[in-house]
């Protein structure tokens, strides 16, 4: 343009004039020249081109585990297809293959760019013609900017632009290509983590070195705030007691794609895989104390944390707060057995199958026919009763030939597989009364029973309708179930929103509580024998008996003692029997002695009513719920119970022909009903006391509900969802180190029942399970469970095995474990890194398929399958 305006410009000035001009113009033209040469020559690197260079050069492979993967926590974040396997599709190879699931990370590019098959950008030569387009088009308006510059001032000025210029496009170039390398560094990795893992390999950790680092952070995080506990927690009390009482804030609030701190407010988030991301969490935590008010500011300080996770842990202090079981009884028996010395963590078990009379039935502590031999009298069921061997034994139970899996509820209640429980004596004795019946491969069950023939639904609201306070599923939500035969009156109870403890004894009547845990209803082996039952006393709404064949009134009313040592205060006995309603002379001659026992005992019969459908009648007593009868008696018959008699002592302990006072304190157990059904579930009981220590180090009440909110989280965003179980596949489940039933009562919304188990050298928080409206029963897992063989679908083990191993070899503890879990049946176990590997060892050698492992901060998890296997040698019967 320049050019142009000296061509037409009038020539009026002198020759001398004339030749300066066009000597200056052609200085110009000169350097504009220079200038856009300067810009498209290779000193000046657009963008574009250092991106392209940057994008296509591809980092060395290596192969790490998946480092975004969460060490251990409760919400484990989206772990792969093929760590994680449900039994669904456990042997199912039509889902989709890794290379669909690669997911390429690229930076930004055009539209223009494509992709090649190993994830390349390549920049077509479109982009590259564009950018030297734009290059040309910005030298041609610097120089119109500077037209009437002088040749000096245009010169340092287009020198100038292009330094600026070459700066910029440099600093750009350098930040695109640290991204670029950063995203391809992490598309590497998650391309080899899908093509390194295989189908049914466990979740292992990273053990790269910034997760070192991080380990060794967290652990000196966690040293600093154990020794800053103390004041933190009064901190905290006094942020608690400003705070409204409503501190329950819903995770559904937040995305479920962040996962969430065990034991920990959920208002705090974290994102799994981010070292930065965790290290802003991490300086969050410590400065955001009103977030962390009441619930999670005492209990990160006090329990050791897993990364992303706190495991509750009891509180050493806490131990003196509570008596155990062990304690209470007396004359418990002694099965304390020398610790395992020596490294246990790789086993070279032979498994052998167990050759006894038993058979596919075996139950060790039942079946001991030794102990029974040395018996010296059989008068009170003694034989019937536990006799358990010196040592646990390690051989398998072998499984019914032609076995199946499970008929899954509510269709269970109804039918089963006839191989899977082989018997047919039952039916054959007692098919007229409804009970069970072969019905081809099939033995069905039209819900009747001795005492309701006509089925149990209109049994159970004939019960109500006699009277209307016992009111299932409200008032009434636990009962003892004596006798309880095929357990048809508990299988029916769940439609009242009524929980059952049946028991009846392994007897003539043969299967009988095999039947009812095949259908999917709660039982147990037992017997009203010489001994206590394993329960405390004060925690059933009811106790009933149809036909139980028990004399209550034998023995100076031992067995009836018992029941109401076990029965709340204010709690109905309801007695379903032939000297109710028949006037033969045995029957007239039992109900005169009935009559006069339960009086002697302050027992209430509120009405005697008669069911015309079934022709059977019910006496109904209910409990006292002050002294004044006890007091009022003139004879004492029977006594009351020593002052120093523990009425919750029940492991092992003889009966006595005695009663118990009933509490007056108000704030005693047992004064008062508990909260009615739901409800009752989520409150802490009354009689929990503020001052007294819970198990995890905070008061009673707090602890309780800390508790509750923890296995909340853990059951909906870890168990439900992150452990490959199919939970439609699972109806009886066990807890077998339930403290306050927490677990049991994150699962309270699902078609399964939980037996709790409060193991004897553990706090006594039993009393507490029945308040809150579940059950459970005591137990020292260094011997034999009293139940059947395959009858447990899931079994949850948390940090149970690390304190077992104290006491007895995990060997024999791990056999009774496949003994009880039927196959095709999960369990979960929590525990220290000291004791976890045996335990997975155990179950590998057992062949037992492990869904899941992750191992973290001394503190592991895992979730194993049982499958079908079976050793093919039997031990030596010799």
């Amino acid at each position: 343009m320049p050019m142009g305006k000296s061509r037409i410009s009038k020539r009026t000035s002198s020759s001398t004039n004339s030749y300066a001009s066009t000597a200056t113009t052609l200085v110009f033209l000169a350097l504009c020249v220079l200038g856009v040469w300067m810009l498209s020559s290779n000193s000046v690197t657009p963008p574009e081109t250092t991106t392209r260079n940057t994008i296509t050069r591809k980092e060395p492979q290596t192969t790490t585990t998946k480092s975004n993967l969460p060490a251990f926590e409760d919400n484990p974040g989206d772990l792969p297809d093929d760590a994680i396997k449900s039994d669904d599709e456990a042997n199912d190879n039509g889902g989709k293959s890794q290379q669909d699931q690669k997911v390429a990370i690229l930076p930004e590019i055009s539209k223009d760019s494509i992709v090649d098959n190993g994830g390349d950008a390549i920049i077509t030569d479109k982009q590259e013609s564009s950018a030297e387009d734009l290059h040309g088009k910005e030298s041609s308006e610097e120089q119109e900017k500077h037209k009437e510059s002088e040749n000096q001032n245009t010169e340092e000025s287009s020198f100038t632009q292009n330094q600026r210029i070459e700066e910029t496009t440099s600093e750009e170039s350098k930040q695109t290509s640290i991204n670029n390398e950063e995203s391809e560094q992490s598309r590497v990795s998650e391309e080899n983590n899908v093509e390194n893992q295989k189908p049914n390999e466990n979740i292992q950790m990273p053990d790269e070195l910034d997760q070192e680092k991080r380990l060794q952070q967290q652990l000196k995080e966690d040293e600093n705030r154990e020794n800053t506990q103390e004041s933190q927690y009064n901190e905290d009390q006094q942020q608690q007691q400003q705070q409204p009482k409503d501190v329950e804030m819903s995770n559904e609030e937040k995305p479920e794609t962040q996962p969430q701190k065990e034991y920990q407010d959920e208002s705090q988030q974290t994102q799994a895989g981010s070292q930065e991301t965790q290290q802003k969490e991490d300086t969050k935590e410590e400065g955001n104390t009103e977030s962390n008010k009441g619930t999670e500011s005492n209990t990160v300080e006090t329990f050791p944390a897993v990364e992303n996770t706190v495991i509750p842990k009891e509180s050493k202090e806490s131990k003196k707060s509570w008596a155990t079981q062990a304690t209470q009884s007396a004359n418990e028996k002694e099965r304390r057995k020398d610790e395992s010395s020596g490294n246990e963590g790789t086993y070279e078990t032979t498994w052998q199958l167990c050759n006894l009379t038993a058979g596919p039935d075996y139950i060790p502590c039942l079946d001991n026919e030794k102990a029974v031999k040395k018996l010296r009298s059989t008068k009170h069921f003694e034989h019937r009763e536990r006799h358990c061997p010196e040592e646990g034994p390690t051989c398998l139970v072998p499984v019914p030939e032609g076995y199946k899996k499970p008929i899954e509820w509510p269709k269970s209640r109804d039918k089963i597989w006839y191989h899977n429980v082989p018997h047919t004596k039952l039916a054959e004795v007692k098919g007229h009364q409804n009970w069970v019946k072969v019905t081809g491969e099939f033995l069905t069950f039209p819900g009747g029973g001795t005492q309701f023939i006509h089925g149990a639904l209109h049994y159970i609201d004939f019960l109500q309708q006699s009277v209307p306070a016992i009111a299932w599923g409200k008032q009434t939500r636990v009962i003892l179930d004596v006798g309880c035969g095929v357990a048809s009156f508990g299988g029916y109870l769940f439609e009242r929103n009524v929980i059952a403890m049946s028991f009846a004894p392994k007897d003539e009547h043969e299967a009988q509580v095999q039947f009812a845990l095949e259908r999917g209803i709660p039982a147990i082996s037992a017997v009203m024998g010489s001994q206590r039952l394993q329960f405390p006393s004060r925690v059933f709404d009811v106790v009933h008996c149809a036909r139980c064949r028990v004399p209550w009134h034998a023995d100076d009313g031992l067995h009836l003692l018992e029941l109401n040592r076990v029965l709340r205060p204010g709690g109905y006995f309801v007695w379903s029997a032939t000297p109710v309603y028949q006037k033969l002379p045995e029957d007239v001659e039992i109900w005169k002695a009935m009559s006069s026992l339960t009086a002697s005992m302050c027992w209430e019969l509120v009405t005697i009513k008669k069911d015309k459908l079934n022709s059977i009648g019910a006496a109904i007593y209910r409990k006292p719920t002050t002294n004044d009868c006890y007091n009022q008696r003139k004879h004492k018959r029977p006594p009351m119970c020593k002052e120093d008699d523990d009425p919750n002592a029940a492991w092992y302990v003889p009966l006595q022909a005695c009663m118990h006072p009933v509490p007056v304190d108000n704030a005693e157990r047992g004064t008062k009903w508990p909260e009615p059904w739901p409800r009752r579930v989520q409150t802490p009981p009354y009689w929990l006391n503020s001052s007294q220590m819970g198990i995890y180090g905070k008061p009673s009440p707090e602890d309780f509900a800390t508790d509750y909110e923890h296995w909340k989280r853990v059951v909906s965003k870890s168990y439900l969802t992150s452990l490959g179980i199919s939970w439609s596949n699972v109806r009886n489940v066990m807890d077998m180190r339930a403290v306050y039933g927490g677990f049991a009562a994150a699962l309270k919304d699902l078609p399964v029942w939980v037996m709790n188990v409060v193991n004897i050298d553990s706090p006594d928080t039993l009393p507490i399970i029945y308040e809150r409206g579940l059950f459970g029963i005591y137990h020292d897992w260094c011997e034999s469970f009293s139940t059947y063989p395959r009858t447990y679908d899931l079994l949850h083990a948390d940090h149970l095995f690390s304190r077992l191993k104290k006491r007895c070899k995990l060997a024999p503890v791990m056999a009774e474990v496949d003994r009880i879990v039927r196959p095709g049946g999960k369990v979960i176990v929590r525990d220290e890194s000291s004791i976890f590997r045996e335990v997975e060892n155990l179950l590998k050698s057992l062949h037992w398929e492990v869904h899941v492992t992750i191992s973290k901060n001394q503190e592991g998890l895992l979730s194993a399958q049982k499958g079908d296997w079976r050793p093919d040698t039997y031990v030596d019967s010799s």
